[in-house]
């Protein structure tokens, strides 16, 4: 097979040759991470082979054999505990183009000559297969001794019948600019997640089926999302988690051999778009959050949506819900597992955590080895099996850095134990309750509600009410991105920093001479130590504190990389302020002083008719919506 291109790798690798393998791992289960135009792929078969099991994908073999023995020296055996290791995966595209044809490959890897060899055939509805013998290829790593490098070759067996439809069959130079590269850098970090591999708990062919259908019957609603937040990012992630629960519960009601679609309550619901999809596609249920969201008058009836504060009490048991789902639900996170297992026998749960909660307070880290987020989902891991359930965890397909669920289908004990099983739960619950005149945080963040630790009573009996001294946070949202603090005290920190940045010269190392003054950089703690500790105190209570306020006012400031600088509207890097954001409209034009012409010394570096901040009280104008719509585009 000739070469078609190789790579070095740079420096002294440490993580070759296993590194190798790692790498071909990741291309051979995930080739979704580099390939975005498959869902993932269906391993079907693996085991160790000999040359003979190819015969049945061969007409004439003798061509395909004979190539990958070309890679062999004749004084090479394989070792008997070493044999060719074989696998079989078929392709799940994301959009389905092939019918009831299948694309698959063989894997053959052969750890003595550190190579891997994809043979790619067809199969129709009747099981005939087809070898595409155009698309053979092969990676090999080459180890030069008397250099001390490493290589990885691409060989491809006949690259003039090479055939590409982009999906499961790529073009042939994406092999070599995309993928080898990929390969290399993988093969080099050599990383091992902390967490599974996506979808690990169903079966990818469906989910990508489904998830296609979801996505095509409710993208409208990107376009007419009342809510402030971003609705690509919240519809197509709420249909993604949906696709999610709907093929695993049909799943489970194949397995179980269950008729009736299963019942819900969603605990946090938020925006109520995972409950209105989950009940438009014939589950009974309904959602429960503290906060009417506007969007809810516009699902309709079939929707149930109730406005109501959560207390984990016998109050909020649910004996005939058969699951019960937290969907970034905040301090309610660790009680869900704790009000499924209460709740009934039969009662299962899916919970996908994002803000680090215990149960009377916020999550207080125990061990520096792991992340945050991987030492708080053991945590929820751990209430799940201290309430009695055989924890299963898994990774979602979503546009979110907290994409770990964790789901409880069945029980770790026998129904007939279920007395000693809640007093297992009853003295965890009392252990993590924070010690008498401790500071419990709220939180104004997520779906959920707050929580406080209240009277501290030994003698409760799980049968009272035991989410008692549970406060439920307030109806009204507190606004806590700066965008609330006076007027005044805003424009004095701005005013400060700035004078400080634009005093900065080249002279200190820092400042940059031209034209206009665009003065120096800092980083956001330095920023932090021009201001008075009462200022900073003032910040703290804010999400986001100091940064949030500076990038708040993107007029005047960029913030990049931790370091904050002017802003120059004449750059046109440094004036695309949020590429997500619709370009400014017209009436937005003039509606804000324009802060440069109005304190810089040189005043704005635009002429009036190219700024869309308004050049002196003449050209100010009435705002016709909301400030923290506009933006300011270099025209």
């Amino acid at each position: 097979m000739p070469k078609l291109f190789d790579i070095k790798f740079p420096g002294e690798c440490k993580t070759l040759p296993e590194g190798f393998w790692s790498a071909v791992d990741v291309w051979v289960k995930k080739p979704h991470v580099v390939n975005k135009r498959l869902c993932g792929v269906k391993e079907t078969e693996s085991k160790a082979v000999g040359r003979e099991a190819l015969l049945f994908l061969l007409e004439d073999p003798q061509p395909v054999l004979s190539f990958i023995s070309s890679r062999l020296s004749p004084a090479q055996t394989h070792d008997k505990e070493k044999p060719w290791s074989s696998s079989v995966r078929t392709f799940i595209p994301k959009v389905n183009r092939y019918g009831t044809h299948l694309h698959k490959e063989v894997i053959l890897k052969d750890f003595d000559r550190q190579q891997v060899t994809f043979l790619p055939f067809e199969e129709d509805s009747e099981g005939k297969v087809s070898l595409k013998r155009g698309n053979i290829y092969q990676f090999q790593l080459l180890h030069q001794e008397d250099c001390e490098e490493w290589a990885l070759e691409l060989h491809v067996l006949a690259s003039d019948e090479w055939f590409s439809d982009g999906v499961a069959y790529p073009n042939l130079p994406w092999l070599s600019t995309d993928l080898l590269p990929k390969l290399v850098r993988w093969a080099t970090e050599c990383k091992s997640s902390e967490f599974k591999s996506t979808l690990s708990l169903l079966p990818v062919e469906k989910y990508s089926v489904m998830y296609q259908q979801l996505k095509e019957k409710y993208k409208a609603m990107v376009k007419v999302w009342p809510e402030v937040t971003d609705p690509e990012k919240f519809v197509y992630e709420d249909v993604a988690i949906a696709t999610y629960l709907l093929v695993l519960w049909a799943e489970e009601r194949a397995e179980k051999s269950l008729s009736a679609r299963q019942s819900f309550v969603d605990l946090g619901c938020g925006n109520g778009l995972l409950v209105h999809i989950l009940a438009n596609e014939g589950h009974p249920g309904k959602g429960i959050d503290v906060r009417k969201r506007k969007i809810w008058d516009m699902y309709g009836t079939q929707t149930v949506l109730e406005e109501k504060a959560i207390t984990p009490s016998e109050s909020f048991l649910f004996p005939v819900t058969d699951w019960l789902i937290g969907n970034h639900s905040d301090e309610l996170t660790p009680w869900i597992p704790v009000i499924a297992a209460r709740s009934s026998y039969s009662c299962r749960y899916f919970v996908l955590p994002c803000c680090f909660f215990d149960f009377y307070a916020k999550y207080q880290r125990r061990q520096c080895k792991k992340s945050q987020y991987k030492e708080y989902i053991d945590f929820i891991a751990e209430v799940s099996q201290v309430s009695g359930f055989s924890t299963e965890e898994d990774c979602l397909r979503i546009p979110s850095t907290k994409r770990v669920c964790l789901v409880g289908q069945s029980r770790n004990y026998q129904l007939s134990d279920e007395a000693e099983a809640e007093r297992r739960r009853a003295h965890y619950i009392q252990s993590r309750q924070p010690s008498s005149g401790a500071t419990v945080q709220r939180s104004d963040i997520g779906n959920g509600v707050d929580c406080c630790h209240g009277k501290r009573d030994t003698d409760r009996s799980p049968d009272s009410s035991w989410g008692e001294g549970f406060q439920p946070r307030d109806r009204v949202e507190t606004v806590r991105n700066c965008a609330a603090l006076p007027r005044d005290f805003v424009d004095g920190v701005v005013l400060q920093v700035a004078n400080v940045l634009l005093g900065m010269t080249e002279d200190d190392g820092r400042g940059s001479s031209s034209d206009w003054n665009r003065g120096g950089s800092l980083s956001v703690s330095e920023v932090a130590g021009l201001l008075e500790q009462e200022t900073l105190l003032l910040l703290k209570n804010e999400c986001g504190g100091l940064q949030t306020l500076l990038k708040n006012n993107h007029q005047v400031f960029r913030v990049e990389g931790g370091r904050v600088y002017i802003r120059d509207w004449r750059d046109r890097k440094s004036s695309r302020v949020d590429t997500k954001r619709k370009p400014v409209a017209l009436g937005a034009l003039k509606t804000r002083p324009c802060w440069f012409y109005d304190h810089h010394p040189q005043r704005c570096p635009l002429q009036a008719q190219h700024c869309a901040f308004a050049h002196g009280p003449d050209e100010l104008r009435p705002s016709t919506r909301p400030l923290k719509k506009m933006k300011n585009d270099a025209l």
